[in-house]
Order: structure tokens, then C-alpha cells, then sequence
């Protein structure tokens, strides 16, 4: 039994405890097909210690049957747990893995290499902080090399290792990597990825600089992967300024507490502060931050909350609880980014669920500005999107939205496409701006009777909560 086994078994309240308050990192691997994205991800598993030895052994098993290796311990049968790719020897869903070291806690997502799949990654890097895009030292940047690093710049993620991997098989050649190395900025350069950019010269299959130094690369004077993955700075990538809750739920357990629950998104909250519901625009203070573990006299970002007000005020499901001195604007026409996921064309003009954090209304495309073929970077002219297509287009919605911008904040900037027929998710979509053309005049102004009419029907029937009376 592992160190870590013994002490989970004997003292859990106490580890427990020394890992509760880490930093958490949530970070992606994407790249093209058999770079050795799950070999990776095993890699880091195994070396930090975060298998245990009934899983060591069940993994060993499946190595000789799956042959994959020949008969070799498979690091990447500790990810790819569906039949499916075991047999094929590739990842086909999103798998999550959690792991820990001394320093930080991490959310791993695999996301498959396969273009057909291209929607799965979309998905896995929607919550990323980083993204390690895996290069095969063999054959260099590939189609889905290009097409994952566009995916991680449209969806904002701040941080990108480039991880190129085999090197083993090109005999650690500093040549190689340096070529690799420069093709790759310059492609980066081109589609404005200017973000954080590491490169680092691995074998995943033998553990060189993946958590040791490799006495293979001399030549290699960076860090790790585990090293940067520990010390990365990520705490300036959240907004502090602007706060933002989207109201997932109002307790009422009893007739003396009214609270509103909710994850803060953006900004800081404290006791006394003024804010402001939208949409009704309805105005109050912060009379206590209830949480699990006690009153706080602030909360900020990522924080699960429930806030209480001075002011008895209508709130239900879906509004958003800002700063008085802080809102955002609103508007129901919006310049969109959206990555279609559906067998079913993303059509013009047909009406969709549009959903945005715990609030629901219904919308359509009114015109494609263009797609991106993320191939050739080439901009073209488009009437529909089909599956794992990109593309530009302005949204009109049936009500008006509070909003910003997703570069901005990602929560209050992104939403999902829900087939209205099916319910099932379809797309999902950045706001870059709101559109040049005016909002329907319908909605620019409502009398105080009309805004407290459409609170009260949000409220008691939810099923209409997308839908403005008037």
C-alpha cells in the first residue's frame, strides 16, 4: 500500500482537510490521433502517485489483452475506459480525471483526436484554464493541431503547452523539436494566439520531462510539464471587478429566510453592498453571504453563495444578481460565435431554445457572417453550419438579455443551442458584441405595470420563463 493509500485509509478527515483549500486547475489535451494524449494523462496519473493498486493491476491485465503494446503496461487504458476505444486504440468521449499533488489540485479532460469528434473537444475546453495541444515529433503539426488550437483561442483559454511528444522516437533531436517549435508560433501567430505559450520536448510513454527532468534533452533548459503545471499563475485570468451571479435557485425553508443560491462568476460581493436584479432592475442591499461553512463578510469569484437582501424583491430562477454601480449591458441582437455539434444543420431562422447560465429564452439566426474553415483559416460564405462547422453569425433573441462579452466573462458571455423538437444540446455559442442593429422596439422600454407583469409570470409558470408578455 502506497503512502497516500495508508494515510487515505487511516487519518481521511485529515487529508481531507490539507486538500480542500489547493487551487484547483482545469486543464485539456487535445491534439491529433495517436499524438499520446492518454498516455499522457496515465503518465501524470501514475508518476504522481494517484493509482491505486487494484487499478495498477486490472490496468496491467488489460494491457496483455488489448495488445496495444505488446504486452507492455499501457499508460493509456487508465483514461480510455469505453470498450470501443480500447479495441481501437483512440479516445472517443471526453474523460475526466482528477489527480493531486502537494502544491494544487487538477481536473484532467481527454478530449478525442478524431475530427469527427471535434465537438467533444469544444466541449472539454469550454471550462479550461489551460490546454496541452500534443504534437507527434514524427510527422509535426497535423490538420487537428490547427483546428484544437483555434478552438482554444475562440473559447478564451489564456494558457497553451504545446507538448511535442515521441521524441524518443526521433532520438531527443534538438533539431527536430526546434523546427516543430518554430512552424508552430508562426502558425499561432497568424490565428492572434498570442496568449501564454510554452513548448516542451517529451516522450509520454517513458516519462522524460513530463515529471523529471530528461537527462536526454541538455539542450532543453524549460520546465516539466507537472512543474508548470503546479506554479502557473491563473489567478489574474479571473475578472475581480465585475460581479455577476446568475441565480440558480431561491431558498425559502421557512418563512423567515429568503435566499438566493448561486455560483459567483465574476467579481466580488460584500455585507452592505448595494446591487441590482436584472431584468427588472429591482434594487436592494446585501443583508448576509450564507454559505455551508457560515456567514462571510465578502464572497468572490467561483464562490458558491447564497445572498440575502434587506428588501423583500422578486427573484426568481435565471435573473442576474449584479452591483448597482456595475451592470452590464442588454440587448437582443448579438454578433455570436458558435460551434455547431448536431447531425441536423444549424438552419436560418428556425427557432431554438437559447440558454445562458439558469436563465432560458428562445431565439434564431438571422444571417451567417461567414464560417471558419479552421484547415486553411479561410473565412467563407455560409447558409447553414453542419456538424463540428464554426462560424459567425447574428443571434436574435425573443427577450432582451443582460450580457457581456465572452472574452470578458465566460459565463455571462456563453450560452448552449437546444433543439426545442428533441431538447437535445445542438451548439454552443460565444457573444462577441451586440449587434449594430437596434433591439426590436418592443422590448427597449417596459412600464413598471409590464415589468412587474412578466416577474410574476417567470415566476409562476416557468415553462413561459423564456417569453416576454408585451
Amino acid at each position: 500500500m502506497s503512502i497516500l493509500e495508508t494515510k487515505i485509509a487511516t487519518d481521511i478527515e485529515s487529508y481531507l482537510k490539507e486538500h480542500e483549500n489547493k487551487q484547483l486547475l482545469r486543464f485539456i489535451t487535445c491534439g491529433s490521433v495517436d499524438d499520446g494524449k492518454s498516455t499522457l494523462i496515465g503518465r501524470l496519473l501514475h508518476d504522481s502517485k494517484m493509482i491505486f493498486e487494484d487499478q495498477l493491476a486490472a490496468i496491467k491485465k488489460d494491457s496483455k489483452k488489448s495488445g496495444t503494446t505488446d504486452g507492455e503496461f499501457d499508460l493509456a487504458l487508465l483514461v480510455d475506459g469505453l470498450q470501443s476505444e480500447r479495441e481501437q486504440g483512440i479516445t472517443i468521449d471526453v474523460a475526466y480525471r482528477y489527480f493531486t499533488t502537494d502544491k494544487r489540485k487538477f481536473i484532467i479532460a481527454d478530449t478525442p483526436g478524431h475530427e469527427q469528434y471535434t465537438r467533444n473537444m469544444a466541449t472539454g475546453a469550454s471550462t479550461a484554464d489551460l490546454a496541452i495541444i500534443l504534437i507527434d515529433a514524427r510527422y509535426g503539426i497535423q490538420t487537428q493541431t490547427k483546428r484544437h488550437s483555434f478552438i482554444a483561442k475562440l473559447l478564451g483559454i489564456k494558457h497553451i503547452v504545446v507538448a511535442v511528444n515521441k521524441m524518443d522516437l526521433m532520438d531527443f533531436s534538438e533539431d527536430v523539436y526546434e523546427n516543430i517549435k518554430k512552424e508552430y508560433l508562426s502558425f499561432a501567430k497568424e490565428i492572434g494566439l498570442s496568449e501564454d505559450i510554452t513548448l516542451i520536448p517529451m516522450s509520454a510513454l517513458n516519462g522524460d520531462n513530463v515529471v523529471d527532468v530528461s537527462e536526454k534533452t541538455p539542450w532543453y533548459k524549460g520546465e516539466t510539464l507537472l512543474h508548470l503545471l503546479e506554479n502557473i499563475e491563473i489567478e489574474s485570468d479571473r475578472d475581480l471587478v465585475h460581479f455577476r451571479l446568475s441565480v440558480q435557485y431561491v431558498n425559502r425553508p421557512n418563512l423567515d429566510f429568503r435566499g438566493y443560491c448561486g455560483t459567483i462568476s465574476s467579481g466580488v460581493i460584500s455585507v452592505g453592498d448595494a446591487i441590482t436584479v436584472l431584468p427588472s432592475k429591482k434594487s436592494s442591499k446585501v443583508k448576509e453571504i450564507v454559505t455551508y461553512d457560515g456567514n462571510l463578510n465578502y464572497a468572490y469569484a467561483q464562490q458558491a453563495v447564497t445572498l440575502t437582501l434587506e428588501d423583500e424583491i422578486d427573484i426568481s430562477r435565471g435573473d442576474i444578481i449584479v452591483k448597482s454601480d456595475e451592470q452590464p449591458d442588454s440587448a437582443d441582437a448579438f454578433d455570436v460565435n458558435i460551434v455547431w455539434m448536431s447531425e441536423e444543420p444549424l438552419l436560418k431562422n428556425k427557432q431554438y431554445f437559447i440558454k445562458r447560465a439558469s436563465s432560458l429564452t428562445v431565439g434564431s439566426i438571422e444571417k451567417f457572417y461567414y464560417k471558419t474553415d479552421v484547415n486553411t483559416l479561410e473565412k467563407q460564405s455560409a447558409n447553414l453550419l453542419n456538424i463540428n462547422e464554426i462560424g459567425y453569425a447574428k443571434l436574435d433573441l425573443e427577450s432582451s438579455l443582460a450580457y457581456d462579452s465572452y472574452i470578458k466573462n465566460k459565463a455571462m458571455g456563453s450560452f448552449i443551442i437546444i433543439d426545442r423538437v428533441t431538447n437535445n444540446t445542438v451548439g454552443a455559442g460565444m457573444i462577441v458584441q451586440k449587434s449594430d442593429e437596434a433591439s426590436k422596439a418592443k422590448h427597449s422600454e417596459f412600464t413598471p405595470f409590464e415589468v412587474e407583469l412578466n416577474a410574476l409570470v417567470r415566476k409562476h409558470f416557468p415553462h413561459w420563463q423564456s417569453r416576454e408578455i408585451f
